[in-house]
């Protein structure tokens, strides 16, 4: 049976609820309420939003900045709006509220909280400014207060006019030179028969799912000061230090097919793909393919993979892949003064830097010749030079003044006057032949640097005078694609007289 309590405990037990509810009333009282004070504002997680360089009509990323109140008491906003409406091609969502048209582009009566925030969303889709350089557009988002008081939040971006092509195919004959940059969604296709010529200083933009496939004939007319340049659409960045140009895979890379011959591709820049380039097998009857003075660099497939063809690659770079810089089944392949280096960052378990071989599963490719002359293959790993070859299946090659990353080859005829990088060797070599390897950031730079044991030891060939970027080779050249330039002597410290 339940004991009756006291009236003096009936009391206290009402006092403490009392108490607890007057505590609680109060603090939402306070928490609810709202000032129209002009010394209360609200600060933002960044007072402007940039939105990188996008192309004209081409929409960009979502940017997004929070709004708190720390100011004590709860604000609401009379108005957020876009100060020019909709003249500039930002959007902008508050607090899950677009600001459209229907609502004139702003939204009235936002409420913050004191210590509370809101988050607002922006994207932009630029108009065409008629300008060949990128243009500034800009807008701000305007807060304006109870009070009257007024604060904003600046939007900016720089607009880039290009030309968007979808699903471009090349039936005839047809050459593209463009100062603009041309946007490449769905991929391009050059069919049997035709030839695509790309003139100097062009850059294609390829959206992810693009490729260029070729089953035709491929030409790019790049010089030293002007390079053809194949690459991904992305211009903005995914880390304010990274932008996604640096990033593999951003699009699908050349495809040459078994009906595509004398593709010419000459001081042309390929990076960030998946397959830089692939040459499906067309027999050795007629040239494949002659890359020269050219990178394919950075891609998360192969750099150059080819089956059983006739391909000449000279002054130039292939490096920085998830699978081979190279790889090489069967066919007739040669190589002077290239620089291959794989320091694939993304991944340990990168391929090497160049792999050839004879066979291809079951099917046999015979390698009628193999010819690297005065090239650099070198790598993270201890052996960057990889033969895989069967009994049976013709199989002739020759390595001759190169400087390599394997392990010693004696007594072979066709390993000549080759320098073998020592894996010890922590002073000039692997990443040490090079000027710049800033893995943080991503940035390679692989000209010869001072101390290479690649500097001055190449054989004198006089069809290649130049390197790469175009420097004259002197009458002692060095391996690789470039061409060593000492750095200038530092400037003597003037002797100060003694006092």
């Amino acid at each position: 049976m339940m004991k009756q309590m006291c009236p003096s405990m009936k009391s206290h037990i009402v006092y403490i609820f009392l108490s607890v509810l007057t505590v609680l009333v109060i603090a939402c009282t306070e928490e609810d309420s709202f000032t129209t004070s002009a010394t209360n504002e609200l600060t933002f997680s960044a007072d402007t939003i940039k939105m990188d360089t996008t192309f004209s009509t081409v929409p960009t990323v979502t940017k997004t900045v929070w709004v708190y109140n720390q100011s004590g008491d709860g604000i609401r906003c009379a108005n957020v709006r876009l100060k020019n409406g909709n003249q500039t091609g930002f959007r902008v969502n508050v607090d899950g509220i677009y600001l459209g048209k229907e609502a004139g582009y702003q939204v009235n009566d936002i409420e913050v909280r004191n210590k509370d925030s809101i988050r607002v969303f922006v994207e932009l889709t630029s108009a065409m400014n008629q300008k060949e350089v990128p243009t500034l557009v800009e807008d701000d988002l305007v807060f304006t207060l109870e009070s009257g008081r007024q604060q904003s939040i600046n939007l900016r971006a720089f607009s880039w006019d290009a030309d968007i092509w979808h699903d471009v195919e090349i039936a005839e004959d047809r050459t593209i030179a463009s100062t603009k940059p041309i946007v490449i969604y769905g991929g391009m296709t050059v069919k049997e028969g035709a030839t695509l010529t790309i003139a100097a200083g062009t850059t294609l933009y390829f959206h992810q799912d693009a490729a260029l496939n070729v089953a035709g004939r491929l030409v790019t007319q790049g010089t030293a000061e002007k390079n053809v340049v194949l690459r991904g659409d992305r211009i903005d960045h995914m880390f304010d230090y990274l932008p996604y140009d640096r990033v593999p895979g951003q699009w699908q890379g050349v495809h040459f097919t078994k009906t595509s011959f004398n593709n010419e591709l000459n001081y042309t820049d390929i990076h960030s793909a998946y397959d830089g380039i692939v040459c499906d097998s067309s027999g050795v009857e007629h040239p494949k393919l002659k890359l020269y003075n050219s990178v394919v660099h950075n891609c998360q497939g192969y750099g150059l993979l080819t089956y059983h063809n006739v391909v000449d690659i000279y002054n130039t770079q292939l490096s920085n892949v998830l699978e081979n810089c190279l790889c090489v089944i069967g066919g007739k392949v040669s190589l002077r003064y290239c620089t291959l280096a794989q320091f694939y960052p993304f991944d340990a378990r990168r391929g090497v830097t160049l792999f050839f071989t004879n066979t291809y599963g079951d099917q046999p490719y015979p390698l009628e010749s193999l010819e690297v002359r005065n090239c650099i293959i070198t790598g993270y790993d201890d052996d960057e030079l990889v033969r895989a070859s069967i009994d049976g299946v013709e199989e002739h090659f020759l390595f001759d003044h190169c400087l390599i990353r394997t392990p010693e080859v004696k007594d072979d005829e066709r390993m000549t006057n080759n320098i073998y990088e020592d894996p010890e060797d922590h002073e000039s070599g692997s990443e040490k032949n090079f000027l710049l390897m800033d893995i943080d950031n991503l940035i390679y730079d692989f000209r010869l640097a001072t101390g290479s044991k690649a500097i001055g030891a190449a054989l004198v060939l006089p069809d290649t005078p130049t390197d790469r970027l175009g420097v004259a080779r002197p009458a002692q050249p060095s391996m690789g694609a470039y061409e060593y330039v000492a750095p200038p002597p530092e400037p003597e410290k003037e002797e100060k007289p003694e006092t």
